[in-house]
């Protein structure tokens, strides 16, 4: 049969294709192996020709035409010998067991029990937060607390009586020396407040008791002793406490400053305060409450500013606007326990990472928007012996169960 010229073309141009790799799988491995022991399943196996022009035409799509690829898998074509002629291994099982781990996937919590025993349910509740309310006939625009602000509170004030928390006893309030006189022992809040910037309570504590017993008389650790001393030897005796190379300097500074300009005493007053370095609205407010006695803000700290946003009494992104939030609603005689309060209850329930909401008693009764609920994970343990290899193997099977809501 004669082609045309252009079928010859398209002919040639096919012939020349790069042919396509494919994924050699456990068949195409198979087949293989079959071809190069001459069975082919009796198909007839598509030759190579290099004749005419026709012939290769005609190779393309001849129908008795068989490829490599399309070989028939046959298990028994090569029999897969196993290594060191081993048996084929039997399994019995031993021994089983369940063990259950309460596994704390953070935030997970451990749940607390309820009455009967059983791990209480966690609810998470909705946010509530304040409101600004205005007045038609006035115009006045007046702040409505949350609607459940009173009970949370209160719920807090009562886990807070149950659990010790470091600020309890190792608050900047009560650092000061008791025997020092009413002007020094002020000196010395103000001088804890500054050193707790960024630094856990434990740190401060320490680095404040070194300073208590370690500066020479006659002085000893008033203004006076710490204008005395080298800034080496102020920064070695602060050095637990975290940038405590810039508090040094700031130290150091605020000290000159009170002696010059504030009679060496600190400053009544938040503006004061604020001016000295290393000083802020949140150290200013605190010390103007214990060592003033006077409540004219509240001092908002990051457990202050991260708890009361969880709970939805805010929505603010710095702790000044929290600030304002709050003291637009709070009653005033709470201003100064309520750092105090929830400093605490971010130390020791409501952490940063990982929070107890297991343990707490706000998600139990639905009053928290960001309770989260409890993973259990039950590990199962099978002792497995292999006969063959006369080895004993452990297998582990985890099953993860979800508590709560």
């Amino acid at each position: 049969m004669k082609t045309s010229r252009l079928a010859r073309e398209a002919a040639k141009i096919g012939n020349n294709l790069e042919v396509v790799t494919r994924r050699k799988t456990r068949g195409f491995a198979s087949s293989i192996n079959a071809f190069a022991a001459g069975d082919a399943g009796g198909l007839i196996v598509k030759q190579e020709d290099d004749g005419d022009d026709s012939s290769s035409l005609s190779s393309l799509g001849s129908p008795g035409s068989f490829d490599i690829e399309d070989a028939p898998f046959s298990a028994g074509a090569i029999p897969q010998k196993r290594k060191c002629d081993l048996p084929t291994p039997t399994t019995t099982v031993a021994e089983t067991s369940s063990i259950k781990l309460e596994s704390r996937i953070s935030p997970r919590k451990a749940g607390i029990k309820s009455g009967d025993g059983s791990p209480a349910k966690i609810k998470k509740g909705r946010k509530q937060p304040a409101k600004k309310v205005m007045d038609h006939e006035s115009g006045e625009v007046t702040i409505r607390p949350p609607a459940n602000w009173e009970e949370i509170y209160s719920l807090v004030q009562e886990m807070r009586r149950k659990v010790l928390a470091p600020v309890d006893t190792m608050g900047c309030e009560s650092l000061a020396e008791d025997t020092r006189s009413p002007r020094e022992q002020r000196f010395q809040t103000l001088i804890a407040l500054m050193l707790s910037s960024q630094t856990k309570d434990t740190a401060t504590a320490l680095a404040m008791r070194r300073l208590q017993t370690s500066l020479p008389p006659p002085h000893g650790f008033t203004l006076e002793g710490i204008l005395a001393i080298p800034p080496e030897t102020l920064n070695t005796l602060i050095h637990p406490v975290g940038f405590h190379n810039n508090k040094t300097r700031y130290i150091k500074a605020t000290a000159l400053l009170l002696q010059s300009h504030f009679n060496s005493d600190i400053p009544t007053t938040i503006e004061g305060l604020t001016s000295l370095p290393g000083v802020g609205p949140k150290m200013a407010y605190l010390c103007m409450s214990a060592a003033w006695g006077r409540d004219e803000g509240i001092g908002v700290d990051v457990h202050v500013h991260r708890i009361t946003n969880l709970w939805g009494w805010c929505k603010t992104r710095q702790p000044e606007e929290t600030r304002r939030e709050l003291e637009a609603w709070l009653p005033r005689g709470k201003w100064h326990e309520i750092n105090h309060l929830l400093v605490g209850f971010g130390q020791t329930i409501c952490l940063p990472v990982g929070r107890k909401c297991g343990e707490c008693l706000l998600s139990t009764r639905g009053l928290c928007p960001g309770a989260v609920k409890q993973k259990e994970v039950v590990v199962k343990r099978k002792r497995v012996k292999m006969e063959s290899a006369e080895e004993v193997k452990e297998v582990e099977e985890m099953v993860v169960k979800d508590e709560g809501v």
